[in-house]
């Protein structure tokens, strides 16, 4: 295990530097004048070139990408380039929102896939092809169209939750609660009906086997078995696409950051991407895919938890 382990954070880490790597050499090629963008368009020639040397645009690319790469390993992100603030800073600043959001969707789409996945598998018939057509519907609906409802409807007309805003948790945990609700769920939609889809039909393959008669047999509760036996079984299928849900969680935090007003990483990325902030754009995918290599380090530590096997392995 502590071999597998040290594969895959030096994986991750090489993952890192090969996503950020590609990121610096793609934004050299957008066509985009950052140091026109920075002095404004009333600016001389002069002035753009003078900025465009003191942020070093003039140096040939090479040059340009190992001074980066090795001030990046070293732990320094750089400043922004439009307002002189360290990256670290604005990332510090973002990522709370970011993450309460796309882990409260995460925690709220394994608790309802868990319900109704076992529920569907458990109870063939109506209840289950309402589930199945359920998933189906709730997948097609774009993110942003579920955003957009919950914030008319329970924000503004209901009043129940606030529309837009964030509170932070050491501020108020029930306040942070209720700014992230919303968010949480519109973003949950669609992950919780591919999770939903893929433990019902992994619960349906356990159900089959024959401990699952021999349990039964002795007299124990469809509860019991499902709960303490097959969906401990049924799990690491889940927990895969669960996981891979993350990524898509990440890109559909920058739509739902929008409609709800919040100041997240999506938004200061799509913000920095817009000017040419490339500093800002870099430290943004650094992080993300730093959090994603051990979202998906963790999944598999559930997976090697859930499966002897792969423990053995």
């Amino acid at each position: 295990m502590v071999v597998f382990l040290i594969r895959r954070l030096l994986a991750g880490i090489l993952l890192v530097i090969l996503v950020a790597s590609a990121t610096y050499i793609m934004l050299n090629y957008t066509g985009s004048d950052v140091a026109r963008n920075i002095v404004g368009e009333t600016a001389t020639p002069e002035q753009a070139l003078a900025k465009a040397a003191e942020l070093g645009l003039n140096r040939p690319l090479g040059v340009r990408y190992f001074d980066w790469l090795g001030t990046t390993l070293s732990g320094d992100l750089g400043k922004s380039w439009f307002n002189n603030v360290p990256v670290s800073t604005t990332l510090l600043n973002g990522l709370p929102v970011t993450l309460s959001i796309i882990f409260g969707a995460l925690l709220l789409s394994a608790l309802v896939s868990v319900v109704l996945g076992s529920l569907a598998a458990l109870r063939a018939g109506w209840f289950d092809k309402t589930v199945q057509a359920s998933a189906v519907l709730a997948d097609s609906i774009p993110g942003f169209l579920v955003a957009l409802v919950l914030a008319m409807v329970v924000a503004v007309n209901l009043g129940w939750l606030p529309a837009t805003g964030f509170v932070p948790f050491q501020r108020s945990a029930v306040e942070w609660l209720r700014s992230i609700t919303l968010p949480s769920i519109a973003l949950a939609f669609g992950a919780t009906a591919a999770t939903t889809q893929q433990l019902r039909g992994s619960m349906l393959d356990v159900l089959k086997l024959d401990y699952v008669r021999t349990l039964r047999s002795r007299g124990l509760s469809d509860g019991r078995i499902v709960f303490k036996h097959v969906l401990r079984n049924a799990a690491p299928p889940a927990v895969t696409v669960l996981s891979l849900q993350f990524i898509g969680l990440v890109g559909g935090a920058v739509i739902v950051e929008k409609v709800f007003g919040l100041r997240g990483i999506g938004s200061i990325a799509t913000s920095a991407a817009v000017q040419g902030d490339a500093p800002v754009v870099l430290g943004v995918v650094i992080v993300m895919v730093l959090i994603v290599v051990v979202v998906n380090l963790i999944a598999d530590l559930a997976y090697g938890w859930l499966n002897p096997k792969v423990r053995a392995e």
